[in-house]
């Protein structure tokens, strides 16, 4: 494991230059200079006393090595089509339905829809990025037209349709995460 990346950013986090870190650690610059740079391994003692000069611990330090995805990129995405609902839903942020929220995108041919989702805990939130749409909550219809957006709470029957003769396209955010 690379250790030295993170020290180094520790100890820039806490505004600190080699030599500072290396006085308090009671070692020598070009020791710490060669821990950053993987060059060099630390005893365990000596690695806890130089996170202990950088405010942290080994618990902290080693429990965070694992980072999350923060960009997702097209050949992230998850696709599912459905012919007979003449829909493509495209999950942009893959396995977010362990997340608070789970964002799709749905793109909906002439008379395509999307399922017809039950009454359940949550919002669902919508952006029209193409044509227009119909949104449908309980017995009431809503229509919304490209670069506008749709908002409510989950606790009625909902689903959205394109009921134009081109190609809709909509951002649908649900939380709790439910696509």
């Amino acid at each position: 494991m690379e250790i030295g990346a993170k020290i180094r950013q520790l100890r820039i986090t806490n505004q600190m230059t080699q030599e500072e870190l290396a006085a308090r650690a009671e070692l020598s610059k070009g020791f710490i200079s060669q821990i950053e740079n993987d060059l060099t391994s630390p005893s365990i003692t000596t690695l806890v006393d130089i996170l202990q000069c950088l405010g942290t611990d080994l618990k902290t330090f080693f429990s965070d090595s694992e980072d999350k995805q923060v960009i997702f990129k097209e050949n992230d995405y998850f696709r599912k089509t459905d012919d007979e609902l003449k829909n493509t839903i495209e999950w942009v942020v893959p396995n977010a339905q362990k997340n608070a929220m789970e964002p799709i995108r749905m793109t909906l041919m002439p008379g395509g829809k999307s399922l017809e989702d039950q009454p359940h805990e949550g919002e669902e939130f919508g952006y029209v990025v193409k044509g227009s749409i119909n949104v449908h909550i309980g017995n009431e219809c809503y229509r919304v037209n490209k670069g506008e957006s749709f908002y409510f709470e989950s606790t009625r029957r909902h689903y959205i349709e394109n009921v134009g003769k081109g190609e809709a396209q909509v951002i649908w955010v649900s939380t709790p995460p439910t696509f």
